[in-house]
């Protein structure tokens, strides 16, 4: 049996993919594409669940799932979806904890350590970078850090 591509936090949407889940953001800012959510409603159910499962680690696969996913949303919506600037050092794979995640945890009333930081995964790291950004709907922010062991 395998482990659940998605995060306990994701389990109000997951069934149905209405949402883009964590694991396809992350894939997104690996692969550098913007992708919209208007595109993603567009993409079958089983385009979805492929988006999910392919790979977008290293090497080829990450070109060819940007070139599956172009090809998606060019069918669909005529132009292919912007590029985002591919960040040669992201801060999810960095040992410092961002300012930002930081932040918000200190509005919970939760310090986090470095070494916390450290022992999480990329995919974790990134989850939390896109739950504490300024603007963004922050609501799953402690259910992550519960998930995650930090709270």
């Amino acid at each position: 049996m395998t482990a659940s591509p998605f995060f306990q936090f994701e389990a109000d949407f997951v069934q149905s993919l209405r949402c883009i889940p964590m694991r396809v953001r992350f894939k997104l800012d690996t692969c550098g594409v913007k992708l919209k959510l208007h595109h993603w409603h567009q993409f079958t159910a089983a385009e979805r669940r492929s988006l999910v499962d392919l790979p977008c680690g290293e090497g080829d696969s990450i070109q060819s799932y940007r070139d599956y996913l172009q090809g998606l949303v060019i069918h669909y919506d005529g132009t292919a979806a912007q590029d985002l600037l591919l960040d040669p050092e992201p801060p999810w794979l960095r040992s410092d904890l961002p300012n930002a995640v930081q932040a918000q945890a200190e509005t919970l009333g939760i310090t986090l350590s470095a070494a916390q930081w450290q022992a999480l995964s990329p995919l974790q790291r990134f989850a939390l970078l896109k739950l504490s950004r300024p603007g963004h709907e922050n609501h799953n922010f402690l259910p992550a850090l519960r998930e995650f062991g930090l709270a």
